[in-house]
């Protein structure tokens, strides 16, 4: 049996307040654009860097999820968030009969890395707030020896449940 996966993580600030808006069966959708920067140092010893611009698309899902009104509510525009979810590619023809092409990633889990709520900004010394649609029940997780090295990462050894690729 073969199995794909197809996954996109990234961590970067969000380029511009998100758009909400209602689709025709009252689904809410919100859309927001995700700067990623590289920086290296070239041949030359210059330093460079580079930043790429992602689409991300937020739907409420069908059981009631509302992870995009969670993005409503408290993704603005600078704020550095973690997002997961899937790459999709459409096309569509524009008004004047053009084939149009967009490359999206369709936002499954969101964190707000910032500091305080409405922060912004790079203060990383707080912990991530979570804003993910509710997870299904998981099974109780055995006590692990050095379970405290990881106390930074909440959840880190309880969601034994994951889907992994291998």
């Amino acid at each position: 049996m073969s199995r794909s996966l197809n996954k996109a993580i990234l961590i970067g600030n969000v380029g511009s307040d998100p758009e909400i808006r209602a689709v025709g069966s009252g689904t809410r959708v919100a859309q927001f654009s995700l700067a990623t920067s590289r920086n290296w140092t070239d041949q030359t010893g210059a330093k460079q860097e580079k930043t790429e611009w992602h689409r991300c698309v937020v739907w409420n899902s069908a059981r009631g999820s509302g992870l995009a009104d969670v993005v409503e509510k408290y993704v603005k525009k600078g704020e550095k968030i973690y997002v997961e979810g899937e790459i999709e590619y459409r096309q569509w023809q524009d008004k004047d009969g053009q084939t149009r092409y967009t490359t999206e990633i369709k936002v499954k889990e969101l964190m707000l890395l910032g500091g305080r709520a409405g922060g912004g900004g790079d203060d990383m010394d707080s912990a991530p707030r979570r804003a993910a649609p509710p997870a299904r029940p998981k099974a109780a997780a055995a006590p692990s020896a050095g379970k405290e090295e990881f106390g930074d990462f909440p959840g880190a050894l309880e969601d034994e449940d994951d889907d992994l690729p291998f």
